[in-house]
């Protein structure tokens, strides 16, 4: 695969991989950077971004939902999301990163009207501090392979 490509198939399971859909990005980055090193920022922000927009679209989602009830079933009945936006309001967006929970703090902070600028950019920042950590273990594996 060439480099358009590979930073393609980055930005789309990015952005599948933080809706509801199953993923895990994060090989697919690992893998690029093993392949092209020197698309790291590239291949950083394609996937931050990709990420954070599968995250807005949670999000949204969120705040097309009529009803609590609504929202529990959407979240596969995860109340414990709800309440932590719900005390802590958007500063929790920094862990929409997270397995299982992400998703369902993102549509919780959609239907409990958390401001979308403030969402984005906290979700951003969460995504962003996740991959630097996987592309900095990628490079110093790589870098003892070698």
């Amino acid at each position: 695969m060439d480099e358009q490509a590979s930073l393609l198939a980055l930005f789309t399971s990015s952005f599948l991989a933080a809706t509801l859909l199953p993923g895990g990005s994060e090989a697919v980055l690992a893998g690029v950077l093993i392949a092209y090193p020197d698309l790291l920022w590239y291949a950083l922000i394609l996937a931050t971004i990709g990420n954070t927009l599968g995250g807005m679209s949670s999000y949204f989602i969120g705040r097309l939902l009529p009803d609590e009830k609504s929202i529990l079933k959407k979240t596969g009945g995860n109340s414990r999301s709800l309440e932590w936006v719900r005390n802590h309001g958007a500063p929790v967006l920094l862990l929409s990163w997270t397995p299982v929970i992400g998703d369902a703090l993102c549509v919780a902070a959609g239907w409990l009207r958390v401001n979308w600028l403030t969402a984005m950019i906290l979700m951003a920042v969460g995504k962003f501090a996740r991959y630097w950590i996987v592309a900095t273990a990628t490079n110093s594996v790589a870098a003892s392979i070698s």
